[in-house]
């Protein structure tokens, strides 16, 4: 709730105690920020992505809340001359569309210049997905003998087993995992919570990290009670999504898959192919992937079709 419109009054107070210029374009950034994760719930990735955004385009253009729609519009094309990817003006201009639409209804602007504005036609990219011969022995990479390998295990089983995001696999906090009824409290997207079943190996196998590996992991830290994530470094801190990706590609290395092959979010797209392809409903992978839309999960059936045609064309008499 963005509160009552404010009167051209309200309006002229709030210019004239704006801070200088560049100080201005800040506040306006941050309180734009501040309203969206507010009203929807958006994940720190997105907002920090929409900051740097906003950021960019103050650093060029001051007085961002005044720019024109042509302003705008060339700013958009300069992006383009310098390279940047249909993907990331998209999001740029999501960004956009947000953040004049909340000065719209502030009453800062009168009108909106994004409106017209629209994204460029994006390319349908298919995720690529491991096998499950590779997937295997990735999951078998990990020295289990030791506390990080046996932690890198139980996050590598769970993030299949379970499609996990990366960043609701870092985020994860100890109470979200039931042992007893086997299933996983997990928030996602827009902060919305889903069950999902935790698999008798994943279930094992994080059994034996909560058991051994996570209390050699805390005896560092300083206040071991207070350290509520459940994947933690040596020092007690939680793991982060960038040492979590430097870690399935050592891992990758030693299964002796292609580095270039492999991510965090690949094992998420595995996870949705090869459930597809063992005959899952698409509505039930909708629920445990965590997709608002059933489009979004319908990509995974054309993973799935281009298999079939694969193995059709290689076994086939006739293929």
């Amino acid at each position: 709730n963005l509160g009552p419109m404010p009167t051209p009054a309200d309006r002229r107070q709030f210019i004239r105690n704006l801070p200088p210029l560049a100080d201005a374009d800040g506040v306006a950034i941050e309180r734009f920020l501040d309203a969206i994760w507010a009203e929807y719930g958006l994940a720190q990735a997105t907002l920090a992505a929409y900051r740097s955004d906003l950021q960019a385009l103050a650093r060029q253009h001051p007085g961002v809340l005044l720019l024109s729609r042509e302003t705008l519009f060339a700013h958009l094309a300069q992006r383009t001359q310098q390279g940047y990817s249909p993907r990331s003006t998209a999001r740029l201009l999501s960004c956009l569309h947000a953040f004049y639409a909340h000065a719209v209804r502030g009453g800062l602007r009168s009108e909106d210049p994004s409106a017209l504005l629209q994204s460029p036609t994006l390319p349908r990219l298919l995720p690529k997905a491991l096998s499950e011969t590779q997937i295997a022995a990735l999951l078998e990479a990990p020295e289990t003998s030791t506390a990080n390998g046996l932690r890198d295990r139980a996050m590598l089983e769970l993030m299949y087993a379970c499609g996990l995001r990366v960043s609701e696999l870092v985020g994860l906090p100890g109470t979200a995992v039931n042992l007893r009824q086997g299933v996983l409290r997990v928030r996602g997207k827009g902060n919305k919570e889903r069950l999902v079943p935790l698999g008798e190996e994943s279930g094992h196998w994080l059994s034996q990290y909560l058991k051994a590996a996570r209390p050699m992991l805390l005896t560092a830290a300083r206040n071991p009670g207070a350290v509520t994530a459940l994947f933690v470094t040596p020092g007690g801190d939680a793991l982060s999504r960038q040492a979590f990706w430097v870690l399935v590609k050592r891992y990758a290395v030693l299964a002796g898959v292609a580095p270039a092959q492999v991510s965090p979010h690949g094992l998420r797209h595995s996870f949705a192919t090869h459930l597809l392809n063992h005959g899952a409903d698409l509505r039930a992978l909708q629920m445990l992937l965590g997709h608002s839309a059933l489009s979004t999960t319908q990509i995974y059936t054309l993973v799935a079709r281009e298999r079939l045609q694969s193995l059709h064309a290689r076994h086939h008499p006739r293929g």
